[in-house]
């Protein structure tokens, strides 16, 4: 999804839950330049790691009980750079690689070598999310973003329960697609508010300086009938069809 998207800038921090983290995958988007922050449960407890074995840490040493072994990154890093590169180029996908690096559950030579590179930011971010508080504040703040999102995306897809039914890859995209152009156009619409210009004028529609955040669309109407023929409709008159425009006279006029 990094690399398939329409347009819009890099995004400057991934932020992901749990279930979403592995060390392989923190390796490949650190290669790829991307800055991985995920939510890891049980900060407390979580296992950091260590290049030099002889090195005292202080209070760090019973934390840093794992080592990195920079000898098979430097083995395999080669293989590494051409992995990271075929991701970027989109010669491969990435779910594709990550499969590819797994052997029954276990990780092969070469995802083993990964994970090791990996684990050396997910220590540097255990730590920094241990004494940044603007940095954990950073990573929630997206978090309930992408939950806020993900919410609306729940509720406008009701149809089917949810589920996508296509037994054909094309039909699933163009499932999400359509769910992807809904979505978007709620997250984007700015509410009206009604404020007076003076006591003795009418309201005014003005729109908000900043769009609300995605969960808070509760008054979208997500289930209604619309019809695009109405009786006033200038599509269609008393006879028919409406005719149509001489293209020897004037331009019409769209009216927003």
């Amino acid at each position: 999804m990094l690399y398939d998207r329409d347009g819009g800038q890099r995004p400057q921090m991934i932020v992901t839950e749990t279930a979403s983290y592995s060390d392989i995958v923190f390796g490949l988007l650190t290669l790829a330049g991307f800055t991985y922050a995920p939510q890891l449960a049980d900060l407390p407890d979580q296992k950091l790691w260590r290049i030099d074995t002889k090195a005292d840490y202080g209070p760090f040493a019973t934390a840093a009980r794992g080592r990195i072994d920079l000898d098979r990154v430097r083995r395999n890093w080669e293989d590494i750079l051409r992995v990271t590169a075929s991701i970027h180029t989109g010669a491969v996908r990435a779910h594709d690689v990550i499969r590819m690096l797994s052997r029954d559950g276990h990780p092969t030579p070469l995802g083993e070598a990964i994970a090791h590179y990996g684990r050396i930011h997910k220590t540097l971010h255990v730590l920094r999310m241990v004494d940044d508080t603007s940095y954990r504040r950073d990573i929630k703040a997206q978090a309930n973003l992408q939950e806020g999102r993900h919410a609306l995306a729940r509720r406008i897809f009701h149809g089917q329960r949810g589920e996508l039914r296509q037994r054909y890859y094309e039909g699933m995209e163009d499932q999400l697609g359509a769910l992807g152009l809904v979505l978007n156009a709620i997250v984007l619409f700015k509410p009206v508010t009604s404020t007076p210009r003076s006591p003795n004028s009418a309201p005014v529609a003005t729109r908000s300086a900043t769009n609300t955040p995605p969960g808070s669309h509760r008054s979208c109407v997500t289930t209604s009938t619309c019809s695009a023929a109405t009786p006033s409709s200038p599509l269609k008159l008393a006879g028919g069809l409406r005719p149509l425009r001489d293209p020897s006279g004037p331009d019409e006029v769209e009216i927003d």
